[in-house]
């Protein structure tokens, strides 16, 4: 997935912006952004092990929806290691 590093940064922002809101928890613009980035490469590295491919033809969506899930469990283990 080839995506530039303006636009990593706007839609990793958004991914992380969009986990924040349903993981309920209370990070600031930077680690949003930060959560978005790094939970994509999380995801894609899941996604690739499990075999499972996004059908969505655009790059953007893809990184999207898996800097979303990659934020979401990236929320989940942070959570998990602080208790």
């Amino acid at each position: 997935m080839e995506v530039g590093w303006i636009a990593a940064i706007v839609v990793g922002g958004l991914a992380g912006w969009f986990a924040e809101m349903i993981m309920k928890s209370n990070t600031g613009i930077i680690m949003n952004i930060v959560l978005g980035i790094v939970g994509a490469l999380v995801a894609s590295w899941l996604f690739g092990i499990l075999g499972i491919r996004l059908p969505f033809d655009s790059a953007l969506i893809n990184y999207l929806i898996t800097g979303f899930i990659g934020a979401c469990i990236l929320i989940f283990v942070g959570r998990l290691i602080r208790r």
